[in-house]
């Protein structure tokens, strides 16, 4: 069995639950891959990754991401 790391701990005192964490994390992880892809930058590690280590390190947490779903991305075209 491996550890993970950061702890889930350490990353509940900045998100409070799982759910919200993964949401925070892969919105981040979209802004770092599209920054990426429009700048040229090549990634040393994968977006999620450096999400996960941004909440860890205290630099993101929920009330810093808009969380909201806009109405254009949950409609569905025929």
């Amino acid at each position: 069995m491996s550890m993970l790391y950061p702890a889930m701990s350490k990353l509940n005192t900045y998100v409070p639950n799982r759910y919200m964490l993964v949401n925070v994390v892969a919105r981040r992880a979209r802004q770092i891959a599209e920054k990426a892809e429009d700048t040229g930058e090549i990634l040393e590690e994968k977006p999620v990754t450096l999400a996960i280590n941004e909440v860890a390190a205290g630099k993101l947490d929920a009330s810093s991401m808009d969380l909201r779903i806009n109405e254009e991305d949950t409609s569905i075209t025929a």
